[in-house]
């Protein structure tokens, strides 16, 4: 038996703009670091599956923000996204999580220019740390 933690990034998406000019393809990681970014900022958001904070993320950079992030291109084009969250105590779960999905949905949306499909949350925590 695994031990393996199946909530590992899984990234299936590359997306491929076409212009006049030629044509441009969007990383998956790429994707998957925007969601994670826009997951990040919510008020509520203690950090991604992936023990991501947002002091890790001023001090890192862009880089691990797709921690915990799943990405994947539908049939019809659009972008499903799937992530993990833990929430800090004291914050309502149910409005954390709409409002972390409006934000990774609006910001695939105008960030990338993509149409979002589903966005899956999972609450995985609570942070019971005071902030």
């Amino acid at each position: 038996m695994s031990n393996k933690d199946t909530r590992e990034p899984v990234y299936e998406a590359e997306i491929e703009i076409e212009g006049t000019e030629g044509a441009a393809v969007v990383s998956d990681d790429v994707i998957a670091t925007v969601v994670g970014l826009a997951a990040a900022e919510v008020e509520g958001v203690a950090h991604l599956s992936g023990n991501l904070t947002r002091e890790q993320i001023g001090r890192n950079g862009i880089k691990n923000n797709s921690k915990g992030v799943r990405v994947s291109l539908n049939e019809d084009g659009r972008v499903a996204t799937e992530l993990s969250i833990c929430v800090q105590y004291g914050y309502s779960v149910p409005r954390v999580a709409k409002i972390v999905q409006e934000k990774v949905r609006s910001a695939i949306e105008s960030m990338l220019g993509f149409e979002s499909d589903k966005v899956t949350l999972h609450v995985v925590g609570v942070d019971l740390e005071r902030r």
